[in-house]
């Protein structure tokens, strides 16, 4: 009989995670960040839903064939060999853990409108981290506490979103749109410069593919919840959008620091839409940081269990890879700390856009693996027939994160590609100590046996 706190993640469960993941606290600055580009940028949301849900079931595909957890990992390693495999695992990583601490650090801004009174530095800095901690202590606590932490917070932000998004509609006007390339020039060249804004918005897709291991039926249930999930983050993004683009005036939107609260404040003539969407973004943050702390643990915990990360990050309580919580969440403090403490501006910056750059190698790595394995005459193993659609699947999906590489920008390709070649050398130090281990299991098996290793034994060795 199965522990309560092991017990695995249900399909409601899943997409809750996917949902949670996908929508942070971006959702609420996103309207007045394209709004310079005109509605053309809701023209480039629904191409980015469209790559980013065939990403989703390239996702399923490969769960169907390899329902492991890690994900993207899995996939590249069987795919590629061990090196792809830790590069995967690597960068989904460090992604991860600096992904949490600039989400805590988005969180901070929003509690500040909440608190009467202007927060000090310290106190903002305790903030910060008790946002990091409260998600890391309900992983700890166990899968069954990961999974009600994030299905209450979807809920609790979903909802307030999501009514914002159709009673929005009812207060559209066409006269707030302004033009539909706001921002001059071609309309290609505004559809893909507001594209480089939201590209971002999707990342999480993977989420479910990440904990398989923790889900039931993986191969049917990861594949759903992938699809469900995003289908359900970009109801929001898309409606949410809309309506805020409907409800507030463009001039006034270009400039707004809360598109959301303004709408709310539109549609019902009051001041109190900036404490209800500061609320719902705090929410938004903490369930995110909540999915986000289990994915850190999750990638290096894959890897450690083949040997390509330290052994440490494969122990498992509850569930749940409590080394993995615990490194990621330290991390994620120590970075948390130095934004707060030091006296440059850009210690943060550098290190938010190599995770711009980071999330998009896992992705690449799993799309190709996937041709890979449809090209090599290995599809039966993906999905049995229809190789042609999963064939398209798989080049769209692979089209979507080599558009997210080019949309991050050159500053975040350059400095995210020189912290993934940090870890060339992590890999080396690992790869040595495993082929030396081997060497003395192989010359202890021979001392054992008398004699010579079986030429059998030292080529499976080998």
């Amino acid at each position: 009989m199965h522990d309560r706190s092991t017990r695995r993640f249900g399909l409601p469960t899943a997409t809750a995670l996917v949902t949670g993941n996908i929508i942070g606290g971006g959702i609420f600055l996103l309207p007045a960040s394209v709004a310079p580009y005109g509605t053309v940028s809701l023209l480039a949301f629904a191409v980015l839903t469209v790559g980013a849900i065939a990403l989703a079931l390239v996702f399923g595909r490969l769960a169907r064939r390899d329902p492991r957890t890690g994900g993207p990992y899995v996939y590249a390693r069987e795919a590629f060999g061990d090196f792809a495999g830790f590069l995967s695992s690597w960068s989904f990583w460090t992604m991860a853990w600096v992904s949490n601490a600039a989400l805590a650090f988005g969180a901070v801004g929003y509690i500040d409108v909440l608190l009467p009174g202007e927060m000090s530095k310290s106190a903002k800095l305790s903030m910060a981290l008790l946002a990091l901690w409260l998600p890391a202590l309900a992983n700890l606590a166990g899968t069954r506490w990961v999974g009600a932490v994030q299905v209450v917070s979807t809920v609790l932000k979903y909802v307030p979103l999501l009514f914002v998004a159709v009673v929005g509609l009812f207060f559209f006007d066409p006269a707030n749109l302004g033009e539909f390339n706001a921002g001059g020039g071609s309309a290609m060249g505004g559809l893909t410069a507001a594209a480089a804004l939201l590209l971002y918005s999707y990342v999480g897709v993977e989420s479910a593919a990440m904990s398989a291991g923790e889900v039931r039926d993986p191969e049917r249930n990861v594949g759903r919840a992938s699809v469900l999930g995003t289908i359900a983050a970009a109801l929001v993004y898309l409606l949410g959008t809309v309506a805020v683009f409907g409800t507030v005036s463009h001039d006034k939107l270009v400039d707004s620091e809360a598109p959301f609260s303004d709408a709310v404040n539109a549609m019902f003539s009051g001041g109190w839409g900036g404490t209800l969407i500061a609320a719902a973004a705090v929410i938004s943050i903490v369930g995110s940081l909540n999915g986000w702390t289990l994915m850190s643990a999750q990638a290096p915990y894959a890897a450690a269990k083949d040997g390509l990360f330290p052994a440490l990050f494969a122990v498992k309580r509850r569930g749940v890879p409590v080394y993995g919580v615990l490194v990621g969440v330290v991390l994620a403090s120590v970075l948390t700390v130095l934004n707060y403490t030091s006296n440059s501006d850009r210690v943060f910056e550098t290190l938010v856009l190599i995770t711009t750059f980071s999330a998009t190698v896992p992705y690449l790595l799993a799309t190709g693996a996937q041709l890979y394995f449809l090209l090599s005459g290995r599809h039966d193993e993906v999905r049995r027939g229809r190789l042609v659609w999963d064939a398209v699947l798989a080049l769209t999906g692979f089209g979507f994160s080599f558009w997210l590489v080019a949309g991050a920008g050159y500053a975040a390709v350059y400095q995210g590609t020189l912290f993934l070649f940090a870890g060339v050398l992590v890999y080396a130090v690992i790869a040595a100590r495993s082929r030396r281990q081997a060497d003395v299991d192989a010359d202890a098996a021979e001392a054992e046996a008398g004699g010579p290793a079986p030429v059998e034994a030292a080529a499976t060795a080998n």
